[in-house]
């Protein structure tokens, strides 16, 4: 029988599809947009930075790859993972880069546009056509080079994509990982450089999280040196381009055109830019990929401890069945295995398995029990300096000790 300590409370913030919250087994879970106790969020695009974070909360899920409107750090001193869906949205951001270089490259908006405002009879219209289409003129994209800056999930279908199209291909990402790298195709060359591969592309599409080191990564000196009529790509974030530089490259001719994901007051009515309002993960099979990613993720933390796809946390799989299972999240410290693991067995308690990692200042640690794990030792194993979060799983979800222990906490700061 289901009681009120084996319920997991899940809030969402935004609206999720319905095919990754049917994934929350509902004798297990309760999903609501207005629970104020939750154990996990949902979110999309909610801004987080100024959402007061309760005393129950245990994991955040973004049904997306992007986590600036998440205040991680924050989340992080609490040892609180955050999820997110790397690749989950790869194949609707490749097709519309795709489209992206094929309306930039054959003058397709403009067109558009002049043929939206022609009027008169069907000769007329006609002459007109006639008259007027050299001015549309554009280039094919087979035998042009794309340069692709970060090869993840995103950036790997791009550059593939191209080089299916007859493109030459030049990639840049120092921090490319071995399964991308496997996933890439042979023909894609590589660049040493952001600037080297700006000099020598045709059309440039960046796939980069917005981080300190990638904010303007294309940028007015690097801009100086770049192919000229450069077609500029940019659905990865605002932030990667910087506006100001490309519109004053745009008016003195060194670039051709820009298209961007992300539209702002500055770059909106110019002749050289082409603006969509974020749709680089708007299809129903994107949307619908995010959400039944992030519910596995969240869902398998708070039934195991397992992490995947946290972008705070480290990688952690226990094997095995959860009986009486610890989770401890705490500052990356010296002997803080030893301190865990002699709490547990001052009281006796046989430790089965345990499982430590490591992400920069961030640790945690997985320890199955042999049996249930008191609160004493819970109590105990919180008042180690430097940890930042204990939590207790049991065959039935959590235990009893570990929502009391939650609560009480919550009312002490009530």
């Amino acid at each position: 029988m289901t009681t009120p300590e084996t319920i997991f409370k899940i809030l969402t913030l935004n609206n999720i599809r319905v095919k990754g919250l049917e994934r929350f087994p509902r004798d297990r879970y309760e999903i609501s947009s207005e629970t104020a106790r939750p154990d996990a969020v949902l979110l999309r695009s909610y801004n987080l930075h100024d959402w007061s974070i309760p005393t129950t909360l245990q994991a955040v899920g973004r049904a997306g790859a992007g986590v600036n409107n998440i205040p991680v750090q924050a989340l992080s001193a609490k040892g609180i993972p955050v999820f997110n869906t790397p690749g989950a949205n790869a194949n609707a951001v490749k097709e519309l880069v795709l489209l992206a270089m094929l309306l930039a490259a054959r003058k397709v908006i403009d067109a558009a546009a002049f043929t939206q405002s022609l009027s008169g009879t069907d000769n007329e219209i006609d002459k007109l056509v006639e008259a007027e289409k050299k001015n549309f003129t554009g280039i094919e994209l087979m035998g042009r080079t794309l340069g692709v800056v970060g090869l993840g999930a995103i950036g790997v279908r791009v550059a593939n994509a191209a080089i299916n199209l007859g493109m030459n291909v030049i990639g840049y990402d120092p921090n490319i990982t071995v399964k991308n790298a496997w996933q890439l195709r042979s023909e894609v060359q590589g660049a040493s450089s952001v600037t080297e591969l700006l000099s020598q592309s045709d059309f440039v599409s960046v796939h980069v999280p917005l981080l300190q080191e990638t904010k303007h990564l294309i940028d007015a000196r690097r801009l100086a040196k770049a192919k000229p009529n450069l077609i500029i790509l940019n659905f990865s974030r605002a932030q990667i381009v910087d506006d100001a530089a490309v519109i004053e490259a745009l008016d003195h001719g060194r670039i051709q055109r820009y298209v961007s994901d992300f539209p702002k007051s500055g770059m909106i009515g110019h002749p050289g830019v082409i603006c969509l309002p974020h749709l680089g993960a708007s299809t129903e099979e994107a949307e619908e990929n995010c959400a039944v990613m992030v519910a596995d993720e969240v869902r398998a933390y708070l039934e195991t401890g397992s992490i995947t796809n946290s972008v705070n946390f480290p990688e952690m799989h226990l094997p095995g069945q959860v009986q009486n299972r610890l989770v401890v999240a705490n500052a990356n410290v010296p002997h803080m295995i030893e301190r865990i693991s002699s709490a547990i067995s001052a009281e006796n308690i046989n430790i089965l398995d345990m499982l430590n990692r490591s992400r920069q200042d961030i640790a945690c640690t997985l320890v199955e029990c042999e049996k249930l794990i008191p609160d004493t030792v819970i109590q105990k194993i919180k008042s180690i300096e430097g940890v930042l979060n204990v939590r207790v799983i049991t065959a039935h979800g959590r235990s009893n000790k570990s929502k009391e222990i939650e609560l009480a906490q919550a009312q002490s700061q009530d």
